[in-house]
């Protein structure tokens, strides 16, 4: 890799440090080609992406950004697990190290919070966003069926009240 290469990957992971939301480093030494590219597929389908780079390079391109704090666990073979998801990086992360034992995850940031294993693991717990969204709708709806259905009961009671008085008044 020359150098006019390395100042445009440097560049490129700039702004992708830049526009996430949450960065998970974790060593990956040991795992097989099939094992990652599971883990890039499992991430793909969150919506994440995995970035393997040279630490050098990657300690250079977190310069000014919000998760610079991760600087110091680019130590070793690291992968970094980035999404603009707060949750879905993490997400795939903890489960793909609960089948790995070789995928160790060192840490993260989410903005300028840094994380260690912990926090990856307990931000992995969270809801995604999108089932979050699903809740507010259903919260949302919940109420108006219920003032539907209340605003329709008492018409339909006095309709069966009425219903019950014409029938009355045929029978006599």
């Amino acid at each position: 890799m020359d150098r006019a290469e390395k100042k445009e990957l440097v560049g490129t992971l700039n702004e992708v440090f830049s526009t996430s939301s949450v960065v998970v480093v974790a060593h990956y030494s040991g795992l097989t080609v099939a094992q990652m590219q599971d883990l890039r597929r499992k991430m793909k389908a969150q919506g994440a992406s995995v970035k393997v780079t040279k630490n050098r390079l990657a300690k250079i391109a977190l310069e000014g950004t919000d998760v610079a704090s991760i600087g110091a666990l680019l130590k070793g073979p690291t992968i970094l697990a980035i999404s603009h998801d707060p949750v879905a990086a993490p997400k795939v992360a903890v489960e793909f190290a609960k089948a790995n034992e070789k995928f160790v995850i060192l840490g993260g940031a989410m903005g300028t919070t840094a994380l260690n294993p912990d926090g990856v693991r307990a931000l992995a717990t969270m809801p995604s966003l999108d089932e979050l969204r699903a809740k507010l709708v259903g919260l949302i709806q919940a109420p108006a069926t219920k003032l539907a259905q209340l605003s329709t009961a008492p018409a339909a009671k006095l309709a069966r009240v009425f219903g019950a008085y014409a029938k009355r008044d045929e029978a006599a």
